[in-house]
């Protein structure tokens, strides 16, 4: 542990704020891994004064940045994927050890930072306008587009860094500053990931606060940071409840947002499915980062003529699930990030039966001498009905409701019957109804697949609810 922090710049005690040099003098914040409840490292986080001064240098370093050429954005953009590259495993092995996730999604969580930098390099060479008729004679009409300033990015912790990439690799070769305000459960990924943009830029006598980052409380840095006027974006990943928030302060000064929120992500499976295909898919989407995914299984609407076969077999795929340190190779569902996440999937199964469910396999805390730290439990499946309160609800933990539906026409109500759309699934090998599921009269979700799952995504492509 101690040579892979080492090796990520991470001390025992780091500041919490960047703005090319690093500062913080706030409150102490612990990095406090869920597999064994032992603190990793420390941080002082930013205050509200630092966070100002964060801000400031972010817009000096935006106003150098922009006047850079796009494909030199591009260069220094390809060196961060390189640099990611050299460090893969160890970053990949703080993410498991701060988040939880087990070690193969740590390091695929590491290899989308890689592709979507790879991705941008090749958009800094095609950031084209269009030319078009004017209606006015003797002049030409045409479009640009233009860098728009400080992009603030506020992360959540279930993909501390990705997302990070995400919007830095795209918002840098565009022209834009970057300032960074990651989830309090996972800084040490944000200092890591900050320390190596920090590298390549100096290296290249780039103004490293174009890499900005600000780690502090949400009720002040980041209220801060939603309020600043010098913050014309604020892409923010988070939960409904907090989406609210930052579109609501945001908007008020008309600012613009990127909201990646809840989803309450179904998968319908019909008659026709090939279960062969259809049980791992929902297994992984279920089950995959203990089921803390924006785009993880939440409900699973099933033809009642095929309802009890499919809980058999997913019953019978659960119980192979190993449960355990996310270090370990064999090791398929490591531990939820905190025990406040453990306390409302408890609280939420106690709601399941309150309002009829019943609980088909799982839902149970582990504890002893191989689940320390309080963060271990066995995912859970559940009979429900889509109108439950529960239901209703996205619970960011390892719960799949089994909801049975007669037809066609019922199921797609079902699916679209919540308030969250983000993801969505069908499992069938008749061309009609995943022609169907994939219309205007189908999913109302930003992501509609056929034959695999929820989860995940892929970068090429528009992500979002």
């Amino acid at each position: 542990m101690k040579d892979l922090l080492r090796k990520l710049g991470i001390e025992p005690v780091n500041p919490g704020g960047f703005c090319g040099q690093w500062i913080g003098s706030g409150d102490k914040l612990d990095s406090v891994s869920p597999i064994d409840g032992k603190t990793i490292a420390s941080i002082t986080q930013a205050t509200e004064a630092e966070y100002d001064r964060i801000a400031d240098r972010a817009q000096e370093a935006f106003l150098k940045w922009r006047r850079v050429p796009a494909p030199k954005r591009g260069e220094i953009v390809r060196q961060l994927g390189l640099a990611l590259r050299e460090v893969k495993a160890e970053l990949g092995a703080l993410v498991t050890w701060e988040m939880g996730k087990i070690r193969a999604e740590g390091q695929g969580e590491v290899q989308e930072m890689i592709d979507i930098c790879d991705f941008a390099v090749g958009l800094s060479r095609q950031l084209y306008g269009l030319t078009m008729a004017s209606e006015r004679p003797g002049h030409r009409m045409f479009e640009q587009w233009h860098p728009l300033g400080i992009v603030g990015v506020i992360t959540a912790f279930n993909f501390p860094v990705a997302v990070w990439a995400w919007n830095s690799a795209l918002g840098s070769v565009c022209g834009d500053a970057m300032l960074w305000k990651p989830s309090s459960s996972t800084p040490l990924t944000a200092i890591a990931c900050t320390r190596i943009a920090e590298h390549i830029c100096r290296k290249n006598d780039i103004d490293p606060a174009i890499f900005s980052l600000v780690v502090g409380r949400g009720s002040s840095v980041g209220d801060r940071m939603l309020r600043d006027r010098k913050v014309p974006l604020i892409s923010c990943t988070g939960s409904c409840e907090v989406g609210y928030r930052v579109g609501e302060t945001v908007g008020r000064r008309l600012g613009r947002t990127i909201l990646e929120l809840g989803g309450n992500n179904a998968i319908i499976v019909t008659p026709e499915a090939d279960l062969k295909l259809a049980i791992p898919a929902i297994l992984f989407g279920a089950v995959g980062t203990a089921g803390q995914r924006c785009t993880s299984t939440r409900r699973i609407l099933v033809h009642a003529s095929i309802r009890d076969e499919l809980v058999a077999k997913l019953v019978t795929a659960y119980k192979q699930v190993r449960i355990g340190n996310p270090l370990e190779a064999e090791t398929l569902m490591g531990p939820l990030v905190n025990t406040s996440g453990v306390s409302d999937m408890m609280k939420a199964i106690e709601r399941i039966k309150q309002e009829g469910g019943q609980i088909l396999w799982g839902g149970e805390k582990l504890t002893g001498d191989a689940y320390p730290g309080g963060c271990y439990v066995t995912p859970c499946i559940a009979a429900a009905r889509n109108e439950y309160a529960i239901v209703q609800q996205e619970t960011f933990a390892p719960i799949l409701y089994i909801i049975p539906y007669e037809t066609f026409d019922e199921a797609l109500a079902c699916h679209n019957g919540v308030p969250q759309g983000l993801s969505s699934s069908i499992f069938t090998r008749n061309l009609l109804e995943a022609e169907r599921f994939l219309s205007a009269t189908g999913s109302d979700c930003g992501i509609a697949n056929v034959n695999i799952g929820t989860s995940g995504a892929e970068i090429g492509g528009a992500f979002g609810g």
